[in-house]
């Protein structure tokens, strides 16, 4: 059902909205999850380590779903806000026509070069084979990955978070099931976790565009739609690219990090492997509120009611600072039950690595989810400088103190680093929020 987050108590209509889209990415991250708790518990350490060591490039390829996904919301949402529907008709089609080149394109590099990135990363030989393996069959469902991220960029664009949330639901459930099925039953140790994910996020991605379609074919419009038009294509790049740029700068500073967590062994690299997955389901779940806001933000001033943004600003914060305090609680102190469900026999160093990373990091989750809600309004309302300055100095702090504090303190210093680059990152970003037209709506 189509929703307009034009009208309606501001923070009543954001909360919900993004309350099915925290649901939908929390049952996404399950693709993730799964495939390292089923590598972890029923094929070994080694195998958490390169899905872990695989993921870092993965998010490469995520980042450009995300940029197509975040483009084509904004510019639907503006559209839809605006009620000109014949050219919100030419954005998806436009969208859906330029991803496929683009993910031909990512798909060839992607077989080309992973090799080589998993190399630079200084994978240890023990995981290289799987490591590599898991990433081809990874790159052939790329399609999947795309169209899937546009069509819930539209169902968002329109409204609607409640569809994604029922896909997601029980594609991720079936994933769970699937991994265990081709692992323990079958036998296909890490080959059978990537074809699990191949196979339902295809079947997900499948029944969503059919959806959208069927959606955009039940709205009414004057003339007829285009089917591409460059100066769309011109629009969504202006949002899509710097969003494109963020995730894959901050997916090649990881590439760097990697390395660097790599060099201290084996125990490690599945330690934080396993960290790092309970860390990005939350980060992802803030971007994805944040991602709801632009939505809220993109068809109020489409629709030119500026006053309404500030509310959606604040309804956001209040949301993401009531979801960190359960996690903030559970990760410092439960975390360590939460790390074995990813490994059958854990290491000594491989749980406190991972322990040591979720308490140094989840206190900081109310600095870093503000900083995210706060984007989410920059990037809805088309300020990609500022949104694009505040995210490189979080990454290019984050990457270079990794570096300068594993020198000094070992493995405990890469964690370090996040929560000095989140809290700079996030003072920009709100001082550019300040500067904004709609503070004095």
């Amino acid at each position: 059902m189509n929703k307009d987050l034009t009208v309606g108590n501001p923070q009543t209509v954001l909360w919900k909205f993004c309350l099915p889209m925290f649901g939908s990415i929390i049952f996404q991250q399950l693709y993730n999850i799964a495939d390292s708790l089923v590598a972890g518990k029923f094929i070994g350490e080694n195998a958490l380590a390169a899905v872990g060591n695989s993921y870092n490039v993965t998010l490469i390829f995520i980042a450009f779903a995300f940029g197509c996904n975040i483009g084509c919301s904004v510019i639907v949402s503006q559209f839809f806000g605006a009620k000109n529907y014949s050219e919100m008709k030419t954005a998806v089609y436009t969208t859906l026509i330029s991803s496929a080149v683009l993910c031909g394109v990512l798909m060839l590099l992607g077989f080309v070069f992973c090799d080589t990135l998993l190399i630079q990363m200084k994978t240890q030989p023990e995981i290289m084979a799987d490591s590599a393996l898991y990433l081809d069959i990874y790159i052939l469902g790329l399609p999947f990955l795309f169209f899937y991220n546009i069509a819930t960029g539209i169902f968002s664009a329109l409204g609607d978070s409640k569809t994604p949330f029922i896909f997601l639901a029980f594609s991720s459930t079936a994933n769970i099931l699937v991994d265990i099925l081709f692992v323990k039953c079958f036998h296909m140790g890490i080959a059978g976790v990537a074809w699990a994910t191949f196979l339902c996020q295809g079947i997900s991605c499948i029944l969503s565009v059919l959806l959208v379609l069927k959606r955009l074919a039940s709205i009414k419009t004057e003339k007829k739609a285009a089917l591409f038009s460059f100066a769309l294509l011109k629009k969504l790049a202006v949002i899509a690219i710097p969003s494109t740029l963020q995730q894959s700068f901050i997916s090649v500073g990881n590439i760097f990090i990697q390395s660097v967590i790599n060099s201290f062994g084996i125990s490690v690299a599945a330690g934080y492997s396993a960290a790092v997955k309970l860390n990005n389901l939350v980060i992802t779940s803030f971007t994805t509120i944040g991602n709801g806001v632009s939505n809220f933000t993109a068809q109020n001033i489409g629709a030119g009611i500026y006053s309404r943004i500030k509310s959606g600003l604040h309804a956001g914060i209040k949301l993401v600072w009531c979801i960190c305090v359960p996690i903030v609680l559970v990760y410092i102190c439960l975390g360590k039950y939460l790390l074995l469900l990813f490994m059958d026999s854990a290491s000594a160093e491989a749980l406190l690595t991972g322990r040591q990373f979720l308490w140094i990091l989840s206190p900081f989750y109310f600095v870093v989810s503000t900083k995210l809600v706060t984007d989410g309004v920059l990037r809805g309302a088309g300020t990609m400088n500022a949104f694009m300055a505040a995210t490189f100095t979080d990454l290019i702090l984050r990457v270079l103190l990794a570096f300068g504090f594993s020198s000094l303190f070992g493995a405990i210093g890469i964690w370090c680093a996040w929560p000095v680059g989140w809290t700079i990152a996030t003072g920009m970003s709100v001082f550019f929020y300040k500067k904004g037209k709609w503070q004095h709506a």
